[in-house]
């Protein structure tokens, strides 16, 4: 008899999981509170790049005068039609997933679980009713949601989550967005690309400010933001927002992590906007799943402690994506790779998850790709880290492009050239970065990318360029 598996949660791990354990011949049933794909496919990675996509293309329009194209003054932005495609796109890669599942055989319930016994969960169906399901393994994929502020709390109307940012049906006049990471960066490059009056209130010393993220790669972020009138306040908060007569007002001021601060960065600032967008971070979906009557550790927040074969405290129970919090990478990328490790070792296999070389995106305006080690990072844990830079305006398709903005990074150790990380911050660094994941995975050197030939005229030469930079022979100066 076949082994029966059952997955909580449909999203990019729950489903890689799902066909990754059909593979192998197990009998998979797969439980979805929502819709298929989870948040990244719904509410999160391709929503926001297909409203990225349109902003962009916005502003290609508005700047052709550069390429010798005459346009009409003032193309306009239709928010409604940009909507209906996302929906038609997200639509359509849904039914894809559902065929998917069908020709691998899974059985798919729209419900939301609870563990009620061992190796028995429940569900509510679609008509209310309560349904049973039997499990010989478990895998756990119910990922995380948008994180509330107390003070002011999601209203769905005027002060907003990412995802009903991702539904609105007119271009704001104006914007604060609370948080300045990836997320609040994202979404303030299209909304002001769209035409908003944009502003982000982040409380930490810069924006981005996580560990994997390279400190140059936020100083230039900061600098083309500023260049697109996006204006950033650093070290601040917002401390409270209520509506008055004119419309929304947040209270900004001095955040408790900041230091340093000037006394007129210090002032209590009142603003009116149109929109508050709160970009703060994520909470984990595991309230009410009853892992307690399980044995199922979680930490102090709620998020699921795993080891490196992605078993939870009870061993016939998996956890996999964003309900493992920010201790491990909260990447869709890194979620279908735990559910694939996840299913094999139900299985029996005993495959262990790796962070060490783990890509990064950040689709602002320019991207941001990063494998590996910071600058800061590398230096804590080596004695002899060299960083070398290469910017973007020094290639040729750069220039054919019109996107100068960017730079290449490599951190490496000196003398053997071991490569320790790379950061991209340019366009089309969330492509370009793949070729850094594999040079680290492969243990490449600087050596081995320098000796690579690229295609010209590329973008991607600004790979080899730094590399030969590292080497102490610049081609191109």
């Amino acid at each position: 008899m076949a082994l029966k598996l059952v997955i909580l949660g449909a999203g990019p791990g729950g489903y890689s999981a799902a066909v990754r354990a059909a593979q192998l011949g197990c009998e998979v049933t797969i439980i979805e509170k929502d819709r298929l794909g989870g948040t990244c496919l719904n509410y999160g990675c391709i929503p926001s790049k297909i409203l990225k996509k349109s902003a962009g293309l916005l502003k290609d329009i508005e700047g052709a005068g550069e390429f010798g194209i005459d346009v009409p003054p003032g193309p306009l932005c239709s928010l409604p039609a940009v909507m209906s495609r996302k929906n038609a796109i997200i639509a359509s890669q849904r039914k894809a997933l559902a065929d998917l599942l069908q020709r691998n055989a899974i059985t798919c319930i729209t419900g939301e679980g609870r563990l009620v016994d061992d190796h028995r969960l429940e569900y509510a169906d679609q008509d209310g009713r309560i349904q049973t399901a039997d499990w010989d393994r478990l895998i756990l994929a119910t990922g995380s949601r948008p994180l509330s502020i107390p003070a002011f709390p999601l209203d769905g109307r005027d002060i907003l989550s990412s995802t009903e940012a991702l539904e609105l049906q007119h271009i704001p006049a104006s914007m604060i967005i609370v948080g300045g990471g990836v997320i609040g960066c994202e979404l303030a490059c299209i909304f002001s690309d769209f035409g908003a009056k944009v502003a982000i209130v982040e409380g930490q010393g810069r924006l981005l400010p996580l560990p994997s993220i390279d400190r140059d790669c936020s100083r230039l972020i900061l600098r083309e933001m500023k260049k697109r009138n996006i204006s950033v306040l650093l070290g601040r908060t917002v401390v409270s927002a209520d509506y008055r007569k004119d419309g929304l007002h947040a209270v900004i001021g001095p955040s408790p992590a900041a230091e340093g601060l000037k006394e007129k960065e210090k002032r209590i600032l009142d603003e009116r906007t149109e929109k508050l967008l709160v970009c703060i971070g994520r909470r984990p979906n595991s309230d009410g799943l009853g892992l307690a009557g399980l044995g199922v550790d979680t930490d102090e927040k709620g998020w699921i402690i795993v080891d490196a074969m992605m078993r939870t405290s009870r061993t016939d129970i998996y956890a996999i994506g964003d309900i493992l919090g920010p201790a491990k990478a909260m990447l869709a990328h890194v979620a279908s790779a735990e559910g694939e490790i996840a299913a094999e070792n139900c299985m029996g296999a005993q495959r262990t998850m790796s962070y060490a070389v783990i890509p990064g995106t950040v689709f602002t305006t320019p991207e941001i790709g990063n494998v590996g080690l910071s600058e800061d990072e590398a230096k804590r844990r080596y004695p002899d880290v060299r960083a070398d830079t290469v910017l973007f305006r020094s290639t040729g398709k750069a220039q054919v492009l019109g996107e100068l903005a960017g730079e290449a990074k490599i951190i490496s150790r000196s003398g053997s050239g071991e490569l320790l990380g790379i950061h991209i911050t340019g366009p089309h660094a969330s492509d370009l970065i793949a070729e850094g994941t594999l040079a680290l995975q492969m243990g490449a050197s600087v050596h081995d990318l320098a000796a690579t030939v690229h295609a010209h005229p590329t973008l991607a030469e600004i790979m080899r360029e730094t590399a030969l930079k590292a080497m102490d022979r610049p081609l191109h100066g």
